[in-house]
């Protein structure tokens, strides 16, 4: 089983914690961001990830997520593509066919792979994409209609369910991922308007590292949560 790894990111908001990395592979808790996606997928099935980065970085990838498990095959870009460019991009260097696992490399989920898989199997839909729910950063107000304050509610869980950018991709939807460009904005609103995509909901850990203060959360996280550290394979 194939996966596909978006990592082109810059890690221009992380600044000097970035150490001057891509961001999937910048550290944190002493591993690169990237393995503990690694092995999440290869816990999974997955044996060969097909990572989308930018030209140049190809063997420093390689370096980095070797030994886990799984081939690492980077593809690298030329020049810019977009999220929607990249993902078809690295499909474009796929060795199998019928629907695939996509992901960004800079976010960390506990995601049941397994059971994404089999619900996008079972509903026919051309994509899949996993939603999760994010909590206020700020504290909530609870207001009758009349301006009576209720109550108070610290940085809540909002009741909408946001993109978290992992998804199962089928051959029809990878067909109209844009060339250059954004899928968020050209490819899933033509799936949802035709009534072919679906979400998967997930409700267990979500951990975004765009900033220096994410990083610091990611890690404070991944030292108490040990079971997370990813195992190197003998070959």
């Amino acid at each position: 089983m194939e996966a596909l790894l978006l990592a082109g990111g810059k890690a221009e908001r992380l600044g000097e914690a970035a150490q001057g990395l891509p961001k999937p592979l910048v550290p944190v808790a002493g591993y690169p961001l990237a393995e503990y996606t690694v092995a999440r997928l290869v816990d999974a099935g997955v044996t060969r990830i097909v990572v989308a980065c930018r030209a140049g970085q190809e063997d420093a990838f390689v370096n980095a997520l070797a030994g886990l498990g799984a081939e690492i095959a980077p593809v690298g870009e030329t020049e810019p593509l977009g999220r929607g460019g990249g993902l078809r991009f690295a499909a474009s260097h796929r060795r199998e066919q019928g629907p695939v696992l996509a992901l960004n490399g800079d976010e960390l989920l506990d995601v049941d792979y397994g059971r994404l898989l089999a619900e996008h199997g079972e509903s026919g839909a051309a994509a899949t994409i996993v939603v999760a729910q994010v909590r206020s950063p700020f504290g909530v107000v609870d207001l009758e209609d009349d301006g009576t304050v209720t109550g108070f509610r610290e940085a809540p869980l909002l009741d909408d369910w946001v993109n978290s950018g992992v998804y199962v991709l089928g051959e029809d939807a990878l067909a109209r991922f844009p060339e250059r460009g954004d899928h968020e904005t050209s490819t899933f609103p033509e799936l949802a308007a035709e009534g072919r995509l679906r979400g998967f909901r997930h409700t267990g850990v979500w951990l975004t590292v765009n900033t220096p203060k994410d990083l610091k959360k990611a890690e404070a996280y991944m030292e108490e949560h040990p079971e997370w550290r990813p195992r190197r394979r003998v070959a």
